[in-house]
């Protein structure tokens, strides 16, 4: 079974990141999406365990086929160490502009220098997704505007309800 793994602190979880997440299914037999449950961002909007909840949610209501060979877990470490761990020989990655790319070329690099034998697989998100980050996601959210269709229906809800809980932590500076 080619199985692989997309690493991620997914905080929240995107549409880019299910785009990339399902058209990778459709190259694997498995995947699984395996948010970051080490130390936590500063400016982190939700911890490991409410991500991978609303991460499995966003899948199960995505109505997607290939969204039935996802699953949904944590790792804390190196990534390459976590896919050698759950039998996974690739790490997908997701491209959204030339920005990442030259993040993604050294983070490929650095991973077959420490696990030759573990691949990075890098898709590009569709065009459609190509602007959304978790980050912009965070921030639009803080400071009041509207993240549909940014982010699957179920994550909507939850980073609005999150950011009033949270809203004196977050940084109040804003977006062009």
């Amino acid at each position: 079974m080619m199985l692989a793994v997309y690493p991620g602190s997914f905080d929240p979880i995107t549409n880019g990141h299910l785009d990339v997440a399902l058209r990778a299914a459709k190259l694997f037999d498995g995947l699984v999406v395996s948010i970051y449950s080490g130390s936590t961002k500063a400016n982190a909007l939700f911890d490991p365990e409410e991500r991978i909840q609303l991460a499995r949610d966003a899948f199960a209501a995505c109505g997607d086929a290939n969204a039935k060979k996802i699953e949904v877990g944590s790792f804390s470490g190196l990534a390459v160490e976590h896919a050698r761990a759950i039998g996974a020989g690739t790490i997908v990655r997701g491209l959204r502009a030339v920005s990442d790319f030259e993040y993604e070329f050294k983070y490929a690099h650095m991973n077959d220098h420490l696990a030759p034998d573990i691949e990075v697989v890098c898709l590009m998100t569709s065009s459609k997704h190509s602007f959304i980050s978790s980050s912009f996601i965070r921030e639009v959210a803080s400071l009041g505007g509207s993240i549909e269709g940014l982010v699957p229906p179920n994550i909507v809800g939850a980073v609005h309800e999150q950011v009033a809980r949270v809203r004196h932590v977050l940084p109040a500076h804003g977006m062009a």
